[in-house]
């Protein structure tokens, strides 16, 4: 494959923090990327974009109609806040109606896949109740999702609860929906101590796009880091996964996943991520140049 062939996509949250989605597309545009990845997190600001009016849906449609570049995918991780394994039975309710005016947001606006995240709750304990809990909300979702013709793809996690593509291939049997999908990170699954080759080869069908980032390992003494390690000082076998996806014939999208929005040269460290990935994916073989 040849670089010019690749999709590759930037996270929302590498970008200076405050701008238009105008501004936010044309940046992304000088820094060659072809799609850019919004964030619908856990605070309120990002949050109440689920709540945007019509004139403001139209306003974004607009915006992304004029610019070379698109906005397919969602990163929705609201969830993190208001899980759907919570023993809280309004924050469960509260859960459902953040998936409904997600996907609601998601038609309006061209948006293809919600970016799950992976957990059952995050800051409550998990037990085998806050996983049926879950289940019981991800079905729900499912149902919602499969009549708007709306993707729902979990990223393998920083969290136990799905911290591997096997996990997640456990609970697409258990949810039985093709419109459930997965986004692994290789940073995590890297994190984790997975054969990264094996679980990619476990869930080459069902991908729809892959995260890059470096992360460092969990190990007996140390909890590992998930975010915000800089290309080249972890654990990631970046060579080794590019050449196990190339043998897999796998030809979706990359998001670099950064975390880059207050630092003070973001695009400088967007350029460097740029330059060391594409030197990973030649090493590996994915691209010829």
């Amino acid at each position: 494959m040849k670089q010019q062939e690749l999709k590759i996509g930037i996270y929302e949250k590498a970008l200076p923090h405050g701008l238009t989605w105008g501004q936010r597309l044309a940046m992304a545009e000088t820094l060659a990327f072809h799609f850019v990845e919004m964030s619908v997190d856990e605070t309120d600001e990002r949050l109440a974009r689920l709540d945007w009016s019509l004139e403001q849906r139209k306003a974004f449609n607009r915006t992304v109609l004029q610019s070379p570049l698109t906005v397919p995918s969602m990163c929705l991780s609201g969830h993190r806040r208001f899980p759907f394994g919570s023993r809280d039975p309004d924050i469960r309710r509260q859960a459902l109606v953040i998936m409904q005016k997600a996907i609601g947001l998601a038609v309006d606006t061209g948006i293809r896949t919600i970016q799950l995240a992976g957990y059952d709750v995050y800051y409550e304990p998990s037990d085998q109740d806050t996983r049926d809990r879950y289940i019981e909300g991800m079905q729900k979702s499912l149902e919602i999702a499969a009549r708007e013709q709306v993707m729902l793809a979990v990223e393998i996690m920083d969290h136990p609860f799905m911290n591997s593509i096997l996990r997640y291939a456990n609970m697409k049997k258990l949810l039985g929906s093709p419109w459930f999908t997965v986004y692994p990170d290789i940073g995590n699954l890297s994190a984790w101590g997975h054969d990264v080759s094996q679980e990619l080869t476990l869930g080459i069908n069902d991908m729809v796009a892959i995260h890059l980032k470096d992360t460092l390992a969990v190990t007996e003494t140390k909890e590992g880091t998930f975010k915000e390690v800089p290309f080249g000082t972890g654990c990631v076998d970046f060579p080794g996964t590019f050449a196990t996806l190339k043998t897999l014939g796998y030809s979706g999208p990359f998001l670099i996943e950064m975390w880059t929005e207050r630092a003070a040269q973001p695009e400088k460290e967007i350029k460097a991520a740029q330059k060391w990935l594409f030197e990973q994916m030649r090493k590996g073989g994915y691209i010829d140049e």
